[in-house]
């Protein structure tokens, strides 16, 4: 368990269009894209100021392109202002193609955040901006999820069948990218779950391709629940999933081979 982790200046959530969230055209609501932007703000916001923030306006949102049914959606929020009570989050909005990896903007504009409540108990004024760093381009994907009260239980926690859909959603974005080709769930061979996660807490999901056979892939998940006032994060569960690469004709095929990494 760790406590007063660093103010971070980027949060990125990653989801799939899924048909419910599709006008007749095919393509994301733009309600949806903009609740969306939305939740990275306010986590990004909640991250630096350890704070209850609510959204006080957003500047002009151009959707630029549509996201398609069957897209892995990634959305970027980092800080650009910080003052008294109040900070901005930049939101960039791309939509990838699963099967080819192309990578497209849909959309971008800045979110206005404000602190609510009483400063004084947080010391007074928000903190500082962060001064910039460098930041090493990785290949790592991690993926965060806030978790609203119709998710969770009489209990007040998440329910286990809502992580482990989080979960799984994450081992079908690793996969995909991986073998860049239609990915179906075949097995969870193991799931463990050690601490609790209650509404408002946010979850961070780190899949990682462990093995790659002939036309399956294993996808082994790390789970860690976050609390935005506090900063205190812990280890929530993990898992491991069994996904397969498939055709038109829904019958497994080779993955492809990793591509070659520039020196």
């Amino acid at each position: 368990m760790t406590a007063g982790q660093p103010a971070t200046t980027s949060t990125t959530l990653v989801d799939v269009v899924f048909p419910g969230d599709t006008n007749h055209h095919g393509t994301l609501f733009g309600g949806v894209g903009l609740a969306h932007m939305d939740k990275v703000a306010f986590i990004a916001a909640s991250r630096h100021g350890r704070r209850a923030f609510v959204t006080a306006s957003c500047e002009r949102v151009d959707f630029d392109r549509p996201a398609k049914l069957g897209d892995i959606i990634e959305l970027t929020g980092a800080l650009v202002r910080v003052g008294r009570r109040s900070l901005g989050v930049e939101v960039d909005f791309f939509a990838e193609t699963p099967l080819t990896g192309e990578r497209r903007r849909c959309g971008r504009s800045v979110f206005n955040m404000v602190a609510v409540g009483d400063l004084q108990d947080g010391g007074g004024a928000l903190p500082p901006m962060p001064a910039p760093a460098a930041v090493a381009r990785t290949s790592e994907l991690r993926m965060v999820e806030m978790v609203f009260p119709e998710q969770t239980s009489h209990y007040g926690s998440l329910f286990g069948g809502r992580a482990l859909e989080a979960m799984a959603k994450s081992a079908f974005v690793a996969a995909s990218r991986r073998a860049r080709a239609a990915v179906v769930l075949a097995a969870t061979p193991w799931s463990e779950f050690v601490s609790q996660i209650g509404a408002g807490e946010v979850m961070e999901i780190a899949p990682r391709i462990a093995r790659v056979g002939r036309s399956s892939m294993t996808v082994d998940v790390e789970l860690t629940a976050e609390n935005l006032l506090t900063g205190e994060r812990r280890r929530a569960g993990a898992a491991a999933f069994t996904m397969v690469a498939v055709g038109a004709d829904h019958r497994p095929i080779p993955v492809r081979a990793a591509p070659e990494t520039a020196l």
